[in-house]
């Protein structure tokens, strides 16, 4: 952690006894980091005198971190404990990213997760994280995949398929697509500012062309679709997926 982790290592020392790195910070140091904060995030028993310390956000804590490990130097709740924690308690959006990435670096364990929900049941918010732990999947690769993800199954479709490969006629994988309906052939892409270079917009256009051309309807959406507008989104995959039929001609 370099300079930041000694710093935090002084901010400790001026907290109780028993206070250990958690929630963003602690997931942060478990390799899940994707929610961010530039504070200290801390986990001490509820009831005790907590001084005000600017940088430091102090959870008072009924349930006990009970087996703190040590990460660069400093005392931290699990990775289950930092990821259920974060999942009861920030917005949804935010929430299924930093489960996938949990799983994805292997940080936690589905069960493992699953047996922190257990220990979290009367807690405020407990119901979203079981949620989002049952959907959450260590294949998306970024934070908008798995938004864009949730958007979809938030607004009443079917989860997609995480990386999908296309093959061509021999068997050779062609393309990978972020999200999709393998049984419908219908794609679905979240396009960042990366699409917008030169060579990489050739690419995509290539890569567009061949897809139509094997039969898949693709969907490409942005960052203000994905926050401004998810609307959008879920009304034109489902226009894909349940097409209305013709109108009868009299």
């Amino acid at each position: 952690m370099g300079e930041e982790g000694v710093r935090w290592q002084a901010l400790l020392r001026r907290l109780p006894e028993g206070a250990v790195v958690g929630f963003h910070s602690g997931a942060r140091l478990h390799g899940f980091g994707v929610v961010p904060s530039e504070d200290l995030h801390v986990i001490v028993p509820a009831g005790g005198m907590v001084p005000q310390i600017r940088g430091v956000v102090v959870h008072q804590a009924v349930l006990a971190v009970p087996e703190p490990v040590l990460l660069a130097g400093l005392p931290c709740a699990p990775a289950d404990r930092c990821a259920v924690d974060l999942a009861r308690t920030v917005a949804r959006l935010d929430a299924l990213p930093l489960l996938d990435l949990c799983l994805r670096v292997g940080a936690c364990r589905p069960e493992e997760l699953t047996a922190e929900l257990a220990r979290h049941a009367r807690l405020r918010g407990v119901e979203q994280a079981r949620q989002l732990v049952r959907l959450a999947d260590p294949r998306s690769e970024c934070r908008q995949e798995s938004q864009l993800r949730l958007v979809l199954i938030d607004g009443g479709l079917p989860a997609p398929e995480p990386q999908i490969w296309v093959s061509d006629d021999d068997g050779f994988r062609r393309y990978r697509l972020d999200l999709g309906y393998r049984r419908s052939r219908v794609g679905i892409e979240y396009d960042g500012l990366s699409h917008l270079d030169r060579d990489r917009l050739n690419h995509d256009r290539a890569r567009m062309n061949w897809l139509a051309a094997q039969g898949w309807r693709m969907r490409h959406f942005t960052a203000r679709d994905l926050y401004h507008r998810p609307t959008l989104i879920t009304t034109q995959i489902s226009a894909l997926l349940h097409p209305h039929p013709p109108p009868c001609r009299s």
